[in-house]
This record gives structure tokens, sequence and C-alpha cells, in this order.
């Protein structure tokens, strides 16, 4: 691994905190960075283990290009991280702050990263790929959650779960627009100013640390409110039985594939990979439930709301097989060991987290 500073963005958000001191411990003589704006809700909880895990934490912001500019040496690598991740975000209020969260501040990202010559694996989104088309996937429906089938007439789309091929035409969500614009504008910063890079489009990402909530964080807000056992959950949309799908990757299953690229970015550079839990790591609502009332020994009221919440979408799994040719990476927790990592976690930490996922 050739770098010797590397620069996180969204530093002490869940994703990035964990990358930043997991990238420390990995590479203890590297410098690792982090930067965040701390307006999530937890993350300040994240500054005393940054600071114990030898990251240095810089308050700031990536919408203002002079935050970025106040780091003061030279940046071999930033991981974009940062970002508003709420696909409800814009909903009836303005998008004011997705927009210059999202795609702004990547663009001061980038800029900096140019100004250093510095390498850049960006974070994007599984919530890219276009809700009509997603939702128009052939599936059955089993006792407990809707499947893809195999047959499907979307270019893209197969049982493995939708890959990077998928098409990207009508509309996705604001959230998922910005993380799109991002990427486009990446690509061009890779072919006009010859920076390396890779294209991350993450699906659910979760484990200890994640400050869940209902529009972003789900499955630790599910264990969590098994915990606790004081608060209903609800099923939303498509009936309201809670089979709607997603597939998940652990946070450190996400490290792996990033330290793969960060060790010879040159042979990833310029690619766009689905990073996820795939087809295996997949559970639906009714199913994350069965596995907290597993863990926890816990029941508790779960409402019916047959509407469909905005830009929501019956099932979504990553085709991870191109990274996984490209690099033989797969994940390693499966969900029983994910969630009772959580679940060890919560309850470790009870006291200071109930203000927070209570």
């Amino acid at each position: 691994m050739n770098y010797q500073t590397i620069l996180i963005t969204g530093g002490a958000g869940f994703v990035g905190s964990n990358l930043a001191l997991r990238l420390k411990k990995t590479y203890p003589e590297v410098s690792i960075l982090a930067l965040d704006n701390l307006k999530r809700r937890g993350s300040e909880l994240n500054l005393s283990r940054l600071r114990e895990g030898g990251v240095n934490f810089f308050h700031g912001d990536i919408r203002h290009k002079s935050d970025l500019e106040d780091i003061a040496g030279k940046i071999d690598l930033l991981i974009e991280c940062s970002a508003e991740p709420s696909v409800l975000a814009g909903i009836n209020e303005s998008p004011d702050y997705l927009i210059d969260t999202n795609l702004i501040g990547t663009i001061n990202c980038l800029e900096f990263a140019r100004k250093h010559a510095a390498d850049v694996i960006f974070l994007s989104t599984s919530r890219v790929y276009p809700i009509q088309e997603l939702n128009a996937l052939r599936f059955r429906e089993t006792d407990s959650r809707f499947a893809i089938e195999e047959s499907q007439e979307i270019r893209g789309a197969s049982a493995r779960g939708i890959s990077e091929y998928f098409c990207l035409g009508k509309t996705r969500s604001l959230y998922g627009a910005t993380k799109l614009c991002s990427e486009l504008i990446f690509q061009e910063y890779m072919e006009s100013y010859g920076l390396r890079g890779v294209i991350n489009r993450c699906g659910v990402i979760t484990g200890p640390w994640q400050m869940g909530k209902i529009d972003q964080g789900v499955i630790v807000l599910w264990m969590a409110r098994h915990i606790w056992a004081n608060k209903p959950l609800s099923y939303i949309g498509y009936g309201g039985t809670g089979k709607q799908v997603r597939d998940f990757v652990h946070i450190d299953d996400l490290f792996g594939a990033l330290k793969i690229q960060i060790e010879d970015i040159a042979l990833y550079h310029g690619e766009v990979y689905n990073i996820g839990g795939g087809a295996k790591n997949s559970l639906s609502l009714v199913e994350m439930t069965r596995l907290c009332e597993e863990i926890t020994g816990n029941t508790i009221r779960i409402e019916s709301v047959k509407e469909n919440r905005p830009n929501d979408v019956r099932i979504y799994i990553s085709d991870v097989q191109k990274f996984h040719t490209a690099s033989g990476w797969e994940c390693r927790k499966d969900a029983k060991q994910t969630f009772m990592e959580i679940y060890e976690w919560i309850i470790s930490h009870k006291k200071e987290l109930e203000c927070i996922l209570n």
C-alpha cells in the first residue's frame, strides 16, 4: 500500500469512522484524517473512538471549500463517505442541504483531490437505480418475502439481483439523483484530469456504531426497538406484510472490499462496482423481525400500513458478481453474526445509546 496520508470525509459517521479506525489499525504507519460536520446525531460518540484509535479529526463541512483547504499537508487518497443518506430527504422540504452536501460537496472533494493529485474512492449508493424499473421486476411471493424471478425482461436483473448494467433511465429519488450526478462528474474528473479512482455503489451497510433511524440504518433501528421493547415498528407499503427485501453488507466486509481496492487501485481504476451482501445476505422485514425476536427474546407490536412510502421499492438485491470476479471478494459475515454483533454493541452501551436509538 503506497499511501502516506488518507482523508476520509464523513469521517465521524458510521461508515467513515469505522473505515478510519480499521485503516489505522491495518496500516499504523499511515496518517489517517477524518473530516465531519457532526450533523448526524450520535456522531459525536465517535470522536473519542477516533482519538483513541490514532485518527486525526477535523471539524469541517465539505459544502465549504475552505474547510477542506484548512487541512495542511499532502493528501494521497480521499475516501468520500460524506452524505445526506436518507432516501426521504427533500420530500416535502427544501432539497438545499441534500444537494449542497451530496453534489456540491462531492465536487468540492474532487477539486481538492485534483489539487493534491490524490486518488479517490467514492461511496455511491444502490439508490442510483430507478424506482420504476426496480418495481417492474418479475417476482414471486413466499411466506416471508418477495423473491426475484430468474427470468427478467430488464437488462442487468436476475435472481442474483441488480447488476451494474441495469438501466439508469427515469427517476430514482432526489437522494439517488445527487449520487448519480456525483458519479458522472467523478468520471469526467478521471477522464479530464487524470485522477485515479473507483466508484462503489453500496447497498444497506450495517454493523455496530450505526445510529439507526427509520429512513436510514433500519437494521440497527429494528434491533434497538426489540431490545427496549417499548415502541412499535411498522411494515409500510406493498400491502403492509413486511415482505420487502434488501441485501446488507457488514461494515467489516465493506472495509475488506476497499482494502482490496486501496492496495492496487490501478487494477480497479475507472470501474463502477456494486458492493453489497447479495442474495445470500438479504432479508425481508419479516425475516428481520424473526431474527431480532430470536436474539433478544422480546416480541413487539408491528403495525401494518398498506400504502407505499415515497421512493420505496419492493426488492433490491445487489448483484456483486463483477467485483467478486475481479478480486475474489465476498461477504464473510452473515445475518446471524451481524445481528448478534449489533445486539451485543447496544447492550454494552445501552445507557449512552438510549437517548439516540430509543
